[in-house]
């Protein structure tokens, strides 16, 4: 059994029991920071698996203080998975980036995932950290913000991003679970990383609609975070994913993602 701490957009597609923020039901603990509650713990107990994806805040991930008391109930696990994400690796100016890439993350976001994944490796558990590119999948994807119009199709010149389909996220998850590697650390992005403008002119082609009119960076109105996306350039290589974990992506760029996604609004076929 897998048991998720965050019950997310990628934990919704892999787990049916987890910690939610805001709400209790069927499979779900109610979690706001602070002491591990006793059903959590004996949730954790049960389960060979577990994943973490609760956002960072400033001083790492909120557990961290907290594992140690709980240590017990995670020390059986076979397997524990971190998402994290490739702003850890910041700015590289459009180059290719891998595991061993440096880090020196230029937001936020990135500072904190990135003490976040050291607090982690530092324990005597077996953590797997997956540095995930831009998740796109049913729900959250460009089809809906053109269809929504909301889309901006925004330029800066030599920004280039990696993204990835939330079925392939799922499937190396499942593959690592299988073949736990603790301490491995894993890029999960698809093999052809692309401007923003063209990812967005590709799928108003889709839906067979005129794209947004090309806005300068300079012009955009965006949120802080929205800034903060744009100011780092990579491309990230997937090679170590494709020869420990998986064979070969389900959609291994944008365009076999966003097809499918015109076709399917869920994954009950793929995963």
């Amino acid at each position: 059994m897998l048991f998720c701490f965050g019950y997310g957009y990628v934990a919704q597609f892999i787990g049916d029991r987890g910690t939610s923020r805001s709400s209790q039901g069927k499979g779900k603990f109610l979690y706001k920071g602070g002491s591990l509650s006793k059903d959590i713990c004996e949730a954790v107990e049960r389960a060979n698996f577990a994943l973490i994806s609760i956002p960072p805040q400033e001083d790492g991930d909120l557990l961290i203080p907290f594992i140690k008391d709980a240590f017990s109930s995670f020390s059986h696990l076979k397997w524990i998975g971190y998402l994290s994400s490739t702003s850890v690796y910041g700015n590289h100016h459009g180059a290719w980036v891998d595991e061993n890439a440096l880090t020196h993350p230029t937001s936020r976001q990135g500072t904190s995932r990135l003490k976040a994944e050291k607090q982690w490796l530092e324990l005597d558990l077996p953590i797997h950290i997956f540095r995930l590119a831009g998740i796109y999948g049913p729900g959250r994807n460009i089809l809906h913000d053109l269809k929504a119009g909301r889309a901006q199709r925004i330029f800066k010149k030599g920004t280039v991003f990696s993204r990835i389909h939330v079925a392939d996220i799922v499937q190396a998850l499942k593959a690592s679970m299988n073949n736990p590697n603790p301490g491995r650390i894993y890029n999960i992005a698809d093999n052809l990383p692309a401007p923003a403008h063209e990812v967005l002119a590709y799928g108003a082609e889709l839906l067979g609609v005129e794209p947004p009119p090309l806005i300068p960076y300079e012009e955009a109105i965006l949120s802080p975070l929205g800034h903060s996306f744009y100011q780092d350039s990579k491309r990230v290589n997937n090679k170590r994913l494709l020869d420990e974990l998986i064979p070969s992506l389900l959609f291994p760029s944008y365009k076999e993602g966003l097809r499918n996604l015109l076709e399917k609004d869920s994954l009950e076929n793929i995963i």
